[in-house]
């Protein structure tokens, strides 16, 4: 070994974040090296969870394996000295001398386990397993040599060979059982972290797709507006006109950069044919996080009567979406809101209800008309008022109706829209 490789173990050693680990498993695999069987005659050899501990933890963190071999042999030949303290008739030397072999197995299991760089094949088990069993029948191998030469044990016979080997094999087997199974289990839940955000991120794109709908018609009447202004002579109003559909533009060429980016990441998904319980899912979702933002405690009720598929989600989803997170400003701190889908004969009732403040009885008949609000932003502006005449158009566009019931306990809309209009396949 040359001086660079002492100094990175001395640097490994008193590395204050290794320094922690090392002196755990040195600890642990001391511990467990007590709990143990001696399987042959005339040698004070013995197998121990000690080996099994050992292994574990390198491969469970990443561990300076030089470093933790010598301070596991350090901390193995203390603990048994320690233990043969309260038996007078050994003395000091005879015990060190002892347990000395024990502390020449560790130190030699960490060096084959790192000349054979081990972390490499965390993720290839079979391998793994038999370079870890032969390091081990080499350590146990060294280690009864020692035993032979200090002690006089008996050296082990060809069938004694043959218990090492195999006993090396199962222990090295079980640890690496155990490791797979919590990474498989760590995989397990990256892998389904990483589902639930593709999802959140499939449902922005949802909503983001509908935006894109929205900001090209806006454009297009813009345009419209701007030649009907141009061709009655209105200069000025018809370059703000003009002005107001460029910006549109604009935020529409964002959106579509920003819908492209975010497709590459999760993957080009078919936006043809949803199921109603994927759009009621969607917008429960999103409104969970409107209301965690306005720091409100809402609870969501869904039910659902039906089920099918539908190509009009675009629709569904920007109407359920407004009348759900119209019904969270509504509620003050806390509340709830009930989500119901039936059919009818012939038409499929959606109902969105709330616990917060009503609607007073001389608004009701306005709250569909452009401009009606009653939101206002911290300086006291008004919102723009655009979200119930725009559900309004969206049911009138499904060849629906909407209505709305409500006292100071509670708030209720009801769409009703014709089964055949929003209905696409077999129920």
């Amino acid at each position: 070994m040359n001086g660079g490789f002492i100094i990175r173990v001395l640097k490994n050693v008193f590395s204050k974040t290794s320094f922690t680990w090392i002196f755990t498993i040195a600890v642990l695999t001391a511990i467990g090296g007590e709990i143990k069987i001696s399987p042959f005659a005339d040698t004070t050899f013995r197998f121990g969870l000690g080996s099994i501990i050992f292994f574990l933890c390198t491969l469970l963190k990443p561990t300076p394996l030089i470093s933790a071999g010598i301070a596991t042999s350090a901390v193995t030949i203390f603990f048994r000295v320690a233990l043969d303290y309260p038996y007078q008739d050994i003395g000091l030397l005879d015990s060190l001398l002892s347990h000395l072999p024990a502390a020449t197995f560790y130190l030699l299991f960490s060096i084959c386990l790192y000349y054979l760089k081990i972390q490499q094949y965390r993720e290839k088990p079979l391998i793994l397993g038999i370079f870890v069993a032969l390091s081990e029948v080499i350590s146990n191998l060294a280690e009864q040599s020692i035993r032979f030469l200090l002690h006089s044990d008996t050296l082990l016979f060809i069938q004694d060979l043959f218990i090492l080997f195999v006993v090396a094999l199962l222990r090295s087997f079980f640890v690496v059982g155990i490791y797979s199974s919590i990474l498989i289990t760590e995989q397990k839940k990256r892998v389904q972290e990483m589902l639930n955000l593709g999802s959140e991120l499939y449902v922005e794109t949802l909503y983001l797709k509908k935006s894109m709908n929205n900001i090209e018609a806006i454009t297009a009447n813009g345009f419209d507006l701007y030649r009907q202004l141009k061709e009655q002579g209105h200069r000025a109003e018809c370059m703000q006109a003009l002005y107001i559909a460029q910006e549109i533009h604009e935020v529409k060429k964002d959106s579509q950069r920003i819908y492209a980016g975010i497709s590459k990441i999760i993957g080009e998904k078919n936006f043809g044919l949803f199921h109603l319980s994927e759009i009621l899912h969607y917008v429960v979702v999103g409104n969970k996080k409107y209301s965690a933002l306005l720091r409100k405690d809402v609870q969501f009720n869904l039910t659902q009567d039906c089920d099918f598929q539908t190509d009009e989600h675009i629709a569904l989803l920007a109407l359920l979406n407004n009348l759900t997170a119209n019904a969270v400003e509504a509620i003050t701190t806390q509340g709830s809101i009930d989500i119901h889908v039936q059919q009818t004969a012939n038409d499929t009732v959606f109902s969105v209800s709330d616990t917060g403040k009503g609607i007073s009885e001389d608004q009701l008949s306005v709250i569909f008309e452009p401009g009606y609000t009653t939101k206002y932003n911290t300086e006291g502006v008004a919102a723009t008022g655009i979200g119930l005449s725009h559900v309004a158009a969206l049911v009138t566009k499904l060849d629906g109706t909407i209505s709305v019931e409500s006292s100071l306990e509670k708030t209720m809309f009801k769409i009703k829209i014709p089964t055949q209009t929003i209905q696409t396949g077999e129920t």
